[in-house]
């Protein structure tokens, strides 16, 4: 409920200093620059290392790459198809094919399905959304926002990604058995607990209805593919693989979440549609309590 009430809070304070003639109306870049640097990196560092690399629950650890795939796949061909732009093909595949499935995911599965259903969440969410988003993501958002350059200058431009030097600095710690412990592990908790607050009054900053209705059309296609077409695809996909009934709830429940937050700013600071991605989480948080409420009611 906490996390319930929080995201409103911050997106209410965004919408809010948005409506202030003395807030610099460009204040949304210079936060997004802050969250790049300083929370996702301490997020990676602080969660990596503590990820168990086994193959135990497989299917759970691949959910988010196959709707990354399913997402990459249709607005590429559908881009190619109606003359789309770069920036938002590469815009709705970070949006839509990233489902928030820690921040406003694990609270829901709690609530849902007790404590014993977190486990399952973060199966699906470390390996799988956050791992994701760490290196596909960040390639992606690279790529499409650069046009056509040398694949040098593209590998460049990644791997010297803030987010990426923490992931693969992580990576390579924890393999040596180094983990976040005492005075240094509640440094990057508190550093990577400003990631929500942060992204969500950056988001309200950028909402408004006007906005809304200039991008209706593909505000409802990506939202579309997040909330109604991805858990439905696993619904079909994961019912014929043997599961226990709770883990093929939390799959799709999972599935059926709201835009990642994360990956919408990755979105936003690489030009990639910034006003879209930000709607892609303004507006799709909100939606997604109405249908996770249809998707458990289905299950």
């Amino acid at each position: 409920m906490n996390n319930i009430v929080l995201i409103f809070t911050c997106l209410g304070i965004g919408i809010f200093l948005r409506s202030l003639r003395a807030f610099p109306k460009e204040a949304h870049l210079t936060l997004n620059q802050v969250i790049l640097y300083v929370p996702l990196p301490a997020m990676a560092l602080l969660n990596i290392p503590f990820i168990d690399w086994n193959l135990s629950l497989i299917s759970l650890c691949l959910i988010a790459w196959i709707l990354f795939c399913v997402a990459f796949v249709l607005f590429t061909t559908l881009g190619k198809k109606f003359g789309w732009s770069r920036s938002l093909i590469g815009c709705l595949i970070l949006t839509a094919g990233f489902s928030n499935t820690s921040f406003v995911g694990f609270p829901i599965i709690e609530a849902i399905y007790g404590t014993d259903g977190l486990p399952y969440a973060i199966l699906i969410d470390q390996p799988g959304t956050f791992l994701l988003c760490s290196t596909l993501g960040v390639y992606l958002a690279s790529h499409f926002s650069s046009g056509r350059m040398p694949m040098s200058v593209l590998i460049k431009k990644v791997v010297t990604f803030p987010f990426f030097i923490a992931f693969f600095l992580a990576l390579i710690l924890s393999s040596f058995g180094w983990r976040p412990e005492g005075h240094l592990k509640e440094l990057l908790e508190r550093l990577s607990s400003l990631l929500t607050p942060l992204a969500l009054i950056s988001v309200g900053l950028q909402l408004s209805w006007s906005d809304v209705w200039i991008e209706r059309k593909n505000l409802l296609l990506g939202l579309s593919f997040k909330l109604i077409a991805s858990p439905l695809i696993i619904f079909l996909l994961y019912r014929m693989i043997p599961l226990p009934p709770r883990v093929f709830d939390i799959a799709v429940m999972e599935s059926a979440m709201a835009p990642m937050i994360t990956s919408s700013i990755l979105a936003a600071t690489h030009g990639l549609e910034p006003r879209l991605a930000s709607m892609m989480v303004g507006v799709g948080i909100p939606l997604s309590f109405i249908t996770l409420g249809i998707w458990y009611f289905v299950l």
